[in-house]
């Protein structure tokens, strides 16, 4: 799996929500600086993120963006999903609806299917709570290394 630029920098902008959750909507502009995205780009992820209920936004001098429920309540696969659509490696893996996925179209699909389901459940088992608490231990480290 690659995951792309929209995937990466809206995982990035929801990490940055969590973080400031409880403090009110966080501006755009202060999302796009911290986390490095262009800030017409980060517009775009923000409306899919809000379509897809991650997101509720305030308009107006004091509004912004803030997480639509607890950071805990998101998994890495579901948020993922709503930025990319499907993870799958190969096509055959998620037919479109009405079709069936058949061995003989796509013989190696037993070993990625056990890989992209494995996949799967590792994502759906981390929380965008998780990848903040994971930040913050992370820059914790990195202020104690500093230390002389």
């Amino acid at each position: 799996m690659l995951l792309s630029t929209k995937g990466d920098y809206g995982v990035r902008a929801m990490i940055d929500l969590a973080k400031h959750a409880g403090e009110g909507p966080v501006q755009r502009s202060e999302i796009a600086r911290r986390r490095q995205i262009p800030e017409s780009y980060l517009d775009h992820l923000l409306a899919q993120l809000r379509r897809a209920g991650f997101v509720r936004s305030t308009r107006g001098p004091s509004g912004g963006h803030e997480l639509a429920k607890p950071a805990s309540d998101i998994n890495l696969l579901s948020l993922l999903e709503a930025l990319e659509g499907s993870l799958a490696p190969l096509g055959c893996l998620e037919p479109a609806v009405g079709e069936e996925a058949t061995e003989s179209i796509c013989g190696q699909n037993w070993v990625w299917q056990e890989i992209y389901d494995e996949m799967r459940a590792r994502l759906a088992a981390v929380s965008l709570a998780e990848l903040v608490e994971h930040e913050r231990e992370h820059e914790r480290q990195a202020v104690i290394s500093y230390n002389i």
